[in-house]
């Protein structure tokens, strides 16, 4: 992992990682409010998850995954209202060999915890642009 600022949310991003690296679903769902909404383009279309049971869902994916290198590329935060917006540079190795890809994140948090997640695609593995 690259790139990454020491502050709170860089805090926050490192453990986020670390909780997909240990595929541990539950941590990663407590990094978000129980009315949290996800929005994914990592389908070519845009798949809306909204609380907690829904994001569960979409967290299953990382059970695939046997590691995950990060280099960020783009980091802005803000502390009122708290948000982080980021673009990364990800090598994703599963069993059935690595993918390497570019995603924009960005977050907005309530009370210390994510509330509203944009986790975009910008490059598919396959090379295509989102």
């Amino acid at each position: 992992m690259t790139n990454v600022p020491n502050t709170p949310l860089g805090q926050m991003y490192r453990e986020h990682i670390q909780h997909i690296l240990d595929k541990n679903i539950e941590a990663l769902l407590d990094q978000y409010t129980d009315d949290a909404l996800l929005i994914s383009s990592f389908s070519k279309e845009p798949v809306i998850y909204k609380g907690r049971e829904r994001i569960k869902e979409h967290m299953q994916g990382i059970l695939g995954i046997d590691g995950l290198e990060t280099d960020i590329v783009f980091w802005a935060e803000t502390e009122d209202p708290q948000t982080l917006m980021i673009t990364e540079q990800i090598t994703m190795h599963t069993k059935g060999g690595d993918a390497n890809m570019r995603f924009a994140d960005s977050w907005v948090l309530r009370d210390g915890r994510i509330a509203i997640h944009f986790a975009g695609m910008v490059q598919h593995p396959d090379g295509s642009l989102a």
